[in-house]
């Protein structure tokens, strides 16, 4: 069986990233027995610069990308309807704010170290997509922490100091120097890149390809 490294770089307000996400995870459960992931979630910011409360989607949609309301509700239907085909629920009545993901990060970065990273990061997205909770509420990370299986009396700990705030901005800035400006970014083996929400015949595509070569 062939092992390959796969940093997932992606932010937990991105909706297509949960896309990119759950087409990764069914090319690998169709690749079983042939490729082994070793998975890593990386921190990509798409708004660094988000206030305290957030602001409202549509507003921001309008300022970031110029996209109507028009547009916007049109981007809403194909991601809500690529969700469903993966599995995954998109509840956009419930998603009405954009929020700062920074705290979010950082205790994913600790999940990493505890060998949850991947629990914890569909239970972040299942809390801003589904649920329409702020990603960034400290209430919010430690409840989805504990549901993911973790401690949530450290990650109380890990939000009340700026612990791993310096990893999270040495990993962000090192994915800007390697000229990631989109997420999801699927970096394989440190050199091989896989850009946006493919559809899962792609990843399985890249990955069996990638895995004959290397």
């Amino acid at each position: 069986m062939k092992q390959l490294k796969i940093d997932f770089v992606s932010d937990v307000s991105c909706p297509w990233c949960i896309i990119g996400l759950k087409s990764l995870e069914q090319a690998l459960g169709r690749l079983h027995g042939q490729i082994a992931a070793d998975l890593h979630f990386q921190p990509f910011e798409l708004n660094p610069d988000m206030g305290p409360g957030g602001q409202d989607v549509g507003e921001h949609l309008m300022q970031k990308y110029g996209m109507t309301e028009a547009q916007g509700a049109q981007n809403r239907e194909a991601i809500r309807a690529r969700g469903e085909a993966l599995g995954f629920t998109f509840n956009m009545d419930k998603r009405s704010r954009i929020y700062n993901t920074f705290d979010a990060h950082r205790v994913l970065h600790w999940a990493g170290l505890e060998g949850k990273q991947h629990e914890m990061e569909l239970k972040l997205f299942e809390a801003y997509f589904t649920k329409g909770e702020d990603p960034g509420s400290h209430e919010v990370l430690e409840r989805v922490a504990r549901e993911a299986g973790l401690d949530g009396e450290r990650v109380k700990s890990i939000l009340a100091s700026d612990e791993f705030a310096k990893e999270v901005r040495e990993r962000q800035a090192f994915y800007h120097r390697a000229g990631i400006n989109s997420v999801p970014a699927v970096i394989i083996n440190d050199r091989h890149l896989i850009s946006g929400g493919q559809p899962p015949e792609v990843f399985e595509q890249a990955l069996l390809q990638i895995a004959t070569h290397e």
